[in-house]
């Protein structure tokens, strides 16, 4: 988040120039949602929800770290820190505090397939976020000791985040050794070899390629004037140039074809298994049944996994499983847990697969499916109970193609039944398709100073 997360419109009419300066105005009353894309490429989003008690805004660019390069990881996330470091009409570091002092908060965040910003403001005001962020799209101050400085400040806060996190640096060796080919490979907050190496002028090049209106969409949502913020988006981001257009990502990940295993030796109290098998995502129909899958495994204390590994064997501190279905590309379904004292870790993981095994002899039972379906249903819909979340989701989905494509998910997973649970268990969850990483705890080294 911000500063440091690695990490989720109304316009009612268009008059007169509004319709003129647009390439494209789509307008989805039935959704709330109304849609325009400026001559620049821009696309804008605007959600009128006059109950909300506060205004957000949100803009988001397709620059994530798989749009990095090898022995540059990092750019995205490095990029995310500098772009409040000021530009030469708002002054340096002054972002915040602006938004601040308007009432308001701020933040970003940067993931595998994109970065974003955000700002939640009292409706009056969201014209300070429409100038701020037009301004630091093109004219970001990127003085070299100040990206030295923040380089520093990412590198730490990669070696707390990762290199001192057991757990944190198995799920990077997993990832590393489960994808051959696909940048997915590589951590959100890159290599610290890269991070060492890497230039202010690489990072200058990254921004002027990624950080361009037909690049990026914005968000805005709660009670607001729709057709007053809009004038005020063309305004402020319409003479911005139009960007290098970036040709769509084709990757290719090669055929796995036998387990994959790794180790990590580190400081640590209790030894930890991942087990991560690749699966599609939310473009595929088996999707959600993997989600459903996840839910039956996992789905809180009466779920299979707590109840067997954790309940009845007291073999585990903590386990579940996990499903990334969000992601721009096909990723990974999870198996975890953490042994507990006195337990072996080939245990816990052995268990953990004959939890998966007992659903490929036998599908789960309507109740559990019930039950998984509803948590699922029930978390999508309460997580859009705030308008921030709202807009999130619509982001979540615009990048992953349409946004349209979230009113498709609560019936996915309504229709998935018991065997296609089964289906999907007995087809990803495979022993030649899974990477699995274990930390093997090992005692702190005490220098000897004499």
């Amino acid at each position: 988040m911000k500063k440091i997360i690695i990490t989720t419109l109304l316009l009612l009419s268009f008059y007169g120039n509004a319709h003129s300066a647009a390439e494209e105005l789509r307008d989805d009353n039935s959704a709330g949602v109304h849609e325009e894309v400026l001559q620049n490429g821009l696309k804008v989003f605007a959600i009128k929800d006059p109950n909300a008690p506060l205004a957000v805004f949100q803009i988001w660019y397709d620059a994530g770290s798989i749009n990095e390069q090898v022995g540059k990881t990092g750019l995205s996330h490095l990029l995310e820190h500098m772009m409040f470091k000021g530009t030469p009409k708002y002054g340096a570091k002054v972002f915040s505090k602006i938004i601040q002092r308007a009432g308001g908060v701020d933040n970003a965040g940067t993931s595998k397939d994109f970065v974003y910003y955000y700002q939640k403001l009292a409706p009056d005001r969201l014209h300070l976020s429409i100038e701020l962020e037009a301004d630091r799209m093109r004219n970001l101050i990127m003085e070299p000791e100040e990206f030295l400085s923040e380089r520093d400040v990412v590198m730490e806060e990669r070696r707390m985040r990762y290199d001192d996190d057991p757990q944190n640096l198995v799920y990077e060796e997993v990832l590393s050794a489960a994808f051959k080919n696909h940048p997915y490979r590589w951590p959100v907050i890159g290599w610290m070899e890269d991070l060492k190496t890497v230039t202010r002028d690489d990072l200058w090049a990254y921004y002027k390629t990624r950080y361009s209106p037909n690049n990026a969409f914005i968000i805005v949502a709660g009670n607001i004037d729709v057709v007053s913020i809009l004038e005020k988006i063309r305004k402020e981001f319409g003479s911005i140039t139009r960007g290098t257009e970036i040709p769509a990502m084709n990757i290719n990940e090669p055929e796995q074809r036998g387990e994959r295993r790794v180790y990590v030796k580190k400081e640590a109290e209790l030894p930890y298994v991942m087990s991560a098998y690749k699966t599609p995502n939310i473009l595929n129909d088996d999707s959600y049944a993997l989600d459903v899958l996840a839910g039956v495994l996992s789905g809180g204390k009466s779920a299979r996994i707590y109840r067997s590994l954790i309940d009845e064997q007291r073999i585990a501190l903590s386990a579940g499983a996990g499903y990334s279905n969000l992601d721009k590309f096909p990723f990974l379904f999870y198996l975890y847990g953490t042994a507990l004292p006195g337990k072996k870790i080939e245990d816990v993981e052995n268990a953990l697969y004959a939890e998966v095994g007992k659903i490929k002899e036998a599908p789960p039972t309507e109740l559990e499916i019930m039950k998984a379906k509803n948590q699922i249903e029930s978390d999508f819909i309460m997580n859009q109970d705030s308008i921030f979340y709202q807009a999130m989701i619509l982001a979540e989905f615009e990048m992953l193609g349409d946004w349209r494509l979230k009113d498709r998910y609560i019936e996915g997973i309504r229709k998935v039944s018991p065997e296609d649970v089964q289906r999907v268990a007995k087809k990803y969850i495979v022993e030649d398709q899974r990477t699995v990483g274990i930390l093997i705890p090992v005692k702190r080294e005490v220098k000897n100073e004499n």
